[in-house]
């Protein structure tokens, strides 16, 4: 079956499994599968009229000011951080937002020169608070790059320690993984790993039937984990004042 309309000629959908990994101070661990897209920011793909609460994309579910483009957004955030985009491809694996609700622990945004270069990679994280906070990333020809933490995630993790990402620009296969060190030990870790398939009809539906409801489950999911934790006594650290970026709302 051919991709979605011209928009959408680019845009795929990795199935995936999830996996969030806690070291200390207590150990759990616990994977479930979702599914995210990959598109051009440029050419975001738009549904047949009946399957478009199954996946749509929005300026306000990520950085920046909601009434501009994806694109103009990012730009903006990278003059902050002292890059200038040339027009160069931007790709962004994130959630897409499925009947009416969206939420994307990590959009990931791979922006590159008008050469095909890789430029950078932009980190979105959002937390079960409504905050948003963007790493600019310089990552090798592996994908890896380090940076410190600065934001707020769980409720048990402050923001002390170093992020040891590895993000590769997707091909056939997905795999991110993001690594909490501190002092010579790893809290926390998360990875997510998936297989690349065509934006078509049969495979929206499909993901939409293997993960109903997915951004609705995956915040369902996080939050209960977090409730297991706090059962078991883990402490809860008081969540600090988020100063907003520049360039990010």
């Amino acid at each position: 079956m051919k991709p979605l309309g011209p928009g959408a000629a680019g845009a795929a959908i990795y199935r995936t499994s999830i996996s969030h990994v806690r070291h200390s101070p207590l150990k759990n661990a616990f994977t479930y599968r979702s599914y995210s897209w990959l598109v051009d920011v440029d050419e975001l793909p738009r549904l047949p009229r009946l399957l478009r609460p199954l996946a749509g994309f929005r300026s306000a579910d990520h950085l920046g000011d909601p009434d501009a483009s994806i694109r103009a957004n990012v730009e903006r955030f990278l003059r902050t951080q002292g890059v200038t985009p040339d027009g160069g491809r931007i790709h962004m694996l994130a959630s897409a937002r499925v009947l009416g609700y969206v939420f994307n622990p990590l959009s990931i945004f791979w922006c590159y020169r008008a050469g095909g270069e890789l430029e950078c990679v932009v980190a979105e994280v959002h937390n079960t608070y409504g905050e948003r906070h963007c790493y600019l990333l310089r990552t090798d020809q592996a994908g890896r790059a380090s940076v410190p933490k600065a934001f707020y995630v769980s409720p048990f993790n402050d923001v002390s320690g170093q992020y040891r990402m590895k993000l590769p620009p997707p091909g056939e296969r997905l795999a991110v993984s993001v690594v909490l060190e501190r002092e010579g030990h790893r809290p926390f870790v998360a990875t997510m790993d998936g297989r690349r398939q065509p934006a078509t009809i049969r495979s929206i539906l499909a993901a939409a039937l293997a993960v109903p409801a997915a951004p609705l489950l995956v915040s369902a999911l996080i939050r209960v984990q977090g409730i297991k934790l706090w059962a078991r006594r883990l402490p809860v650290v008081t969540r600090p004042h988020h100063p907003s970026q520049e360039a990010v709302q």
